[in-house]
């Protein structure tokens, strides 16, 4: 049963974290037996044994269950750009018991809407929609009561806004009004300029983890490895986590939402670092550490 699970830990490194949450349940929208994309609730009993990669015409490389080829939802055959990020979504199959849990395979789920591209976009566009987060970025928007929120987001905040801004040499800020911080048009020129260095499949997995923390500063804080997916997460719900230690949280549902966010992000900052490492994994790195 695919030994190149194991393998794969040699060569991903620092990915090994993000893999142990991606083996969560949060829900998705992906279902590999039908044509359209379906709910987040589907469920089949597993109808393989054995998993395997292999590669494919033009050294792209393949999913295949019990030597049957994976397709996408689309119907198109599933491949992916390298060897890596083929034995990560094969370890998402191998890893299903008796019940495949379609909404728990989120690597196998953003590869297919990178091939499936169901919204028919093109990469400007998806720059464009991530673009969009700038002005409405969870970091920018603050409150002015009570002052320990105040206070909590100042500490925790202000230094991933600063890192960011020094790193891109760009000017966000932050705001108390409703409407936002005003972000200049060099800022979005900058960022549009950065997200245009990803390729389709890496800015696939961007536009989700943005979309997953509502912030583009939190996102690009992550892939670049200045936050982990914890701290990142935990940024992102701030406001929550306050009001869950300040009032309590209603038990299993508030841990059940940090661990689906946590899950989604992982698989998303793991999905950009596979898909933008386009060479193949060297059989020698793949064998037994």
């Amino acid at each position: 049963m695919l030994r190149s699970i194991v393998r794969l830990q040699c060569q991903l490194g620092s990915s090994r974290t993000l893999l142990k949450y991606c083996s969560r349940d949060p829900a998705s929208n992906f279902s590999i037996q039908s044509n359209a994309y379906s709910s987040a609730i589907t469920e089949r009993r597993k109808f393989y044994k054995d998993v395997s990669i292999a590669q494919g015409e033009g050294g792209v490389y393949e999913v295949h269950l019990d030597r049957r080829k994976l397709k996408t939802p689309g119907g198109k055959l599933f491949t992916v750009p390298n060897e890596a990020l083929a034995v990560a979504v094969a370890t998402e199959w191998d890893a299903q018991k008796e019940t495949l849990k379609y909404y728990s395979m989120h690597l196998t789920t953003l590869c297919n809407t990178a091939i499936d591209n169901p919204t028919h976009r093109d990469k400007q566009q998806m720059i464009t929609a991530s673009l969009k987060f700038v002005e409405t970025d969870t970091v920018c928007y603050r409150i002015d009561d009570p002052p320990a929120l105040v206070e909590l987001q100042k500490n925790e905040w202000d230094p991933v806004l600063h890192w960011i801004e020094n790193r891109y040499n760009v000017e966000i800020g932050s705001s108390y009004n409703i409407l936002g911080p005003e972000i200049p048009a060099a800022t979005i020129d900058t960022f549009r300029q950065h997200l245009n260095s990803y390729n389709f499949w890496s800015l696939t997995g961007l536009e989700f983890v943005i979309s997953q923390l509502k912030s583009v500063v939190l996102s690009l804080a992550l892939v670049d490895r200045h936050l982990t997916v914890e701290e990142a997460v935990l940024l992102s719900r701030l406001e929550e986590e306050y009001q869950i230690e300040r009032w309590g949280s209603v038990e299993w549902c508030h841990d059940y939402d940090m661990y689906e966010l946590r899950a989604r992000t992982a698989a998303g900052a793991l999905f950009v670092q596979l898909s933008s490492e386009m060479s193949s994994v060297k059989r020698k790195l793949m064998q037994d550490c």
